[in-house]
């Protein structure tokens, strides 16, 4: 076998697992042996999820297997990371509260050894159980899915291994900005507004961010980066407004740093014309 052989595997989605185990023979809850390490899930980063765009976070993990078994028979084990809230087995038996990998690509270090990297799939549709209600913006838990297979094919043992690995999912964010006038006298005022909103999974739509520290940051024409002039505060709607005294062309945005269940905003850059 030559080192590096590629091997696809397929994930299915969790409904779908669940069918496929249930029709299958009885198989005990034991130690499979096999081994899954070095998991790294979008690269260590939160995964932030809209209201109608299908998120695909990279996943990459090492798949060590048992005695009796080989990465050139792919179809005797089945390993994939998954993350969950609740309970591993019942997340991943019922689709809710579970997202894990679709089809994710193994290659073979040698016969009991393999790289693998793939994405996972979040699909934030209504008919989908991944992020359905907001309070999934929150921390998730890692597990492993772990089966061995009989050579006819029926499903010899599994179980479900947790790790300490956690995931943070977020709430895109969204900003804009305006300043009127957009042609001012040097030493007047410029009015800087904007709105502030993000993601709502409930609903899927996005509404107004209330009640967020929102920095107006100022690029000079001639200037190279933005700088921070104010910190204004949204409304109940989202809503942002203030003034500033114009003293040179440049232009104004709006930039919002996020928490942990909501992700960063920078609005585009608005224009302002000092003469």
């Amino acid at each position: 076998m030559k080192s590096g052989r590629r091997t696809v595997a397929v994930a299915t989605f969790a409904g779908v697992l669940a069918l496929s185990v249930l029709s299958a023979p009885a198989a005990h809850a034991a130690d499979t042996g096999i081994i899954v390490s070095d998991i790294v899930i979008n690269k260590g980063k939160p995964i932030v999820v809209g209201t109608t765009k299908e998120v695909e976070p990279p996943v990459t993990f090492n798949i060590s297997l048992p005695p009796g078994y080989s990465t050139a028979d792919p179809f005797r084990y089945t390993a994939y990371p998954f993350v969950y809230r609740g309970t591993p087995k019942s997340a991943a038996e019922s689709a809710d509260n579970y997202i894990g990998p679709g089809i994710y690509t193994c290659f073979e270090t040698d016969a009991k050894h393999a790289r693998c990297e793939g994405s996972f799939h979040i699909d934030p549709h209504p008919s989908r159980k991944q992020v359905n209600s907001n309070n999934d913006a929150t921390t998730w838990k890692t597990a492993v899915a772990l089966r061995l297979w009989k050579a006819n094919g029926g499903l010899k043992t599994e179980e479900y291994e947790t790790r300490s690995k956690t995931v943070q999912l977020k709430r895109a964010a969204r900003a804009t900005v305006g300043a009127t006038p957009e042609t001012v006298t040097k030493g007047k005022k410029v009015t800087v507004t904007g709105k502030l909103t993000r993601a709502n999974w409930s609903t899927k739509k996005y509404g107004g961010y209330s009640g967020r520290t929102v920095s107006l940051q100022y690029r000079a024409s001639d200037a190279t980066s933005f700088k921070t002039v104010k910190k204004v505060t949204t409304s109940s709607t989202g809503a942002l407004t203030t003034t500033v005294t114009a003293s040179a062309d440049g232009f104004y945005r709006w930039v919002y740093y996020g928490n942990t269940t909501t992700d960063t905003a920078t609005s585009p850059a608005a224009y302002v014309d000092v003469r």
